[in-house]
């Protein structure tokens, strides 16, 4: 019978549970196979080459080198792999600037075992998976109005403030102190003209500026 050639697959996760489960389920299959793992980008840019990888599953919060920004590096010594972000937040910039860099697909962790191996045979086959509700941060993007007066990171903050999250766990999303919130919000209600939440969101949302 003959030897059917396995997809080649690199992980790089600093969670170790989770690290660990994408590795059984990956090869607990007849078309994959995990050839290595790295729990940092510092490691796998230094190794991952002689790994020769088809796919890299890779975090994009990692600690150290951030898997966004180690990106452009893995591309550079692996042209031929494809990069398949993984993570738990789903914000546009992080979305767009993983795009631009050069990842083929992007997948929020949450995601079923199903789903992630379709999207390792789905890069493979030259297509761009992405988790649901990121395909609708690209599409929502190309509907916006290109003359807000929000900067990338108010219009960011001011859709997450209308999906009801509170300013703390934007804080804690978004990587940014409290205050910093605050203080983008209170830029929004200026450049909005407005002196509330509800207005700010009816004004940007009328205004197709989220």
């Amino acid at each position: 019978m003959e030897q059917v050639t396995k997809i080649k697959v690199a992980i790089i996760e600093d969670d170790e549970t989770i690290r660990n489960g994408f590795t059984y389920l990956i090869n607990n299959s007849d078309k994959y196979e995990v050839v290595k793992t790295y729990a940092n980008a510092e490691q796998a840019v230094s190794k991952i080459q002689s790994d020769a990888p088809d796919v890299i599953l890779l975090d994009i919060e990692l600690p150290g080198i951030k898997g966004i920004d180690a990106l452009p590096k893995l591309r550079q010594l692996l042209p031929k792999a494809h990069v398949l972000m993984l993570t738990v937040y789903d914000n546009e910039e992080n979305v767009f600037k993983a795009l631009t860099r050069g990842a083929s697909g992007y997948l929020t962790k949450n995601e079923s075992a199903e789903k992630i191996m379709d999207a390792i045979q789905e890069v493979i086959n030259g297509g761009a998976p992405m988790s649901m509700n990121i395909a609708k941060i690209v599409i929502r993007s190309f509907h916006k109005n290109q003359n807000s007066p929000l900067t990338k990171r108010e219009t960011e903050i001011l859709e997450q403030v209308a999906e009801g999250k509170s300013r703390s766990k934007i804080a804690k999303q978004m990587f940014i102190d409290l205050e910093t919130v605050k203080s983008h919000i209170k830029n929004i209600y200026v450049k909005l003209n407005v002196h509330s939440r509800e207005d700010a969101i009816k004004e940007a949302k009328t205004n197709k500026y989220i």
